[in-house]
């Protein structure tokens, strides 16, 4: 007898693997190249290092996302999980890139970093089984509300841009996500699922004639180029950078961790400790290869996440084949030059509908929780509350010490601990109780790992 092969591990035609990867790849790649910019940036480096910052980012991307889906060992989740730079790094990066340690002290704190992550990944695993509904559903809310900031920023033109805010640029962007909704509602099968994809295309088509576009960097590219080991020079460990570093694997851990449990959610896959353990130990391993060639922490990225949800497409070999792609990228620095000409408005339009599709997967999982007990609706308001206070007023945590912002601003951070705190207070620790939940006051349920059953064989 044959068992039913899981939606994440199921294995497409040849064709929809590489539709469906190109559309995971353009989904995140803004996101990917826009921390090397920003520390590039900041560090006043020369274009062609920026390049070369850029290059390393994707080909390390690539390797990361494919060693997440497939698995080596006891490394990678086997889910459906797009790797890239994460953006906590950024802010702790730039100070101490530019007060001297240059990028050097940065690559010698981000191996140290992912090297100790390694070894505690399997703590993280452990605490699986305080990511109840309520905790899971509450974390998924604040990923998406928090990422649609970004796709605004989008389709206004681009943080910084001169245009920022010109109707033309809005004009084209509600123009994809309009186009995203027809596609999605009226094209058949195949075609519907890669609404996303048909919207980034067609809406770059049409801002081609219309100026938006500036194909100029693509001749200027190099045709090939491969990171190499310590091109910048041998890393130097200084210890302020390192526990400035430290402190930011801890929170992109923890941001982590709600994305596999989201897509556990989404996919319908039961998300074990080890599972869980597996993946962050990619994660952190994935950084520690960053350091070595030329680039920055690595994460799940949530962006991705609401493009599981918006195409129902659960296989983790369509998510391989997005990671080959951006080996593919890495080592092509003129393709990626092409990718990159992709207008801000084109993908903030497609970004609404992804982003927002990740916020209504963690309204869906909330609605597993049994909200008769004021204290679980007082966990959803006052997670949610602080989750989204970096959202609402991004400055809010300018007067803090540089460290306690590294957290504090991950508003996705602030929200997962909260909601487990809370959770413990109102439904462990009960008075006369001990530890115990008290019965049907959203506490895990026994069957499941993170409150997600596994699918039926029907």
């Amino acid at each position: 007898m044959t068992h039913p092969v899981h939606p994440v591990d199921e294995r497409l035609p040849a064709q929809q693997l590489l539709a469906f990867g190109l559309q995971h790849v353009l989904a995140m790649y803004a996101g990917a190249v826009a921390v090397p910019l920003i520390v590039g940036r900041a560090m006043k480096l020369p274009a062609e290092d920026l390049a070369y910052l850029i290059n390393a980012d994707l080909l390390i991307c690539g390797i990361a996302t494919l060693i997440q889906c497939v698995g080596v060992w006891r490394f990678g989740a086997r889910l459906p999980i797009m790797q890239g730079v994460s953006f906590v790094a950024v802010s702790p990066m730039v100070v101490i890139g530019t007060t001297g340690g240059g990028l050097p002290a940065i690559y010698g704190a981000v191996i140290v970093a992912g090297l100790a992550m390694v070894l505690l990944a399997p703590v993280f695993g452990r605490l699986v089984r305080f990511f109840p509904p309520l905790v899971t559903g509450t974390v998924i809310t604040v990923i998406g509300v928090s990422l649609l900031p970004v796709a605004v920023r989008w389709a206004a033109g681009g943080a910084g841009s001169p245009d920022f805010g010109a109707p033309k640029n809005i004009a084209l962007a509600a123009g994809v996500l309009v186009l995203v909704i027809a596609v999605q509602r009226f094209l058949p099968g195949f075609l519907s699922r890669i609404s996303v994809l048909l919207g980034i295309v067609a809406g770059t088509l049409v801002a081609i004639p219309l100026g938006f576009t500036d194909f100029s960097k693509v001749g200027d590219a190099d045709v090939v180029g491969v990171s190499t080991p310590f091109h910048f020079g041998a890393p130097v460990f200084e210890i302020t950078a390192v526990v400035s570093m430290l402190i930011v694997m801890v929170v992109a851990m923890t941001e982590t961790t709600g994305d596999i449990l989201a897509i556990g959610e989404i996919t319908g896959k039961r998300i074990e400790p080890r599972t869980l353990s597996d993946g962050l130990r990619a994660d952190a391993a994935s950084t520690a290869l960053g350091g070595v060639f030329n680039t920055f922490p690595y994460t799940a990225y949530a962006q991705n996440v609401g493009l599981l949800g918006l195409t129902k497409v659960k296989s983790r070999w369509v998510v391989a084949v997005a990671g080959a792609i951006l080996v593919v990228l890495g080592l092509f620095p003129v393709v990626g030059a092409l990718v990159a000409a992709i207008p801000a408005p084109v993908l903030g339009g497609a970004g609404i509908v992804m982003f927002g599709t990740v916020a209504a997967s963690g309204i869906r999982t909330l609605s597993k929780t049994d909200f008769a007990e004021t204290g679980n609706l007082f966990v959803v308001a006052v997670s949610l509350g602080v989750g989204l206070i970096p959202v609402a007023v991004p400055e809010f945590y300018d007067e803090f010490p540089d460290r306690a912002t590294v957290f504090l601003d991950s508003g996705i951070s602030a929200a997962c601990v909260t909601a487990i705190v809370l959770n413990l207070l109102f439904n462990h620790l009960r008075k006369g109780t001990g530890t115990e939940p008290a019965p049907g006051e959203g506490a895990p349920e026994p069957e499941t790992s993170a409150g997600t059953p596994e699918p039926s064989s029907t």
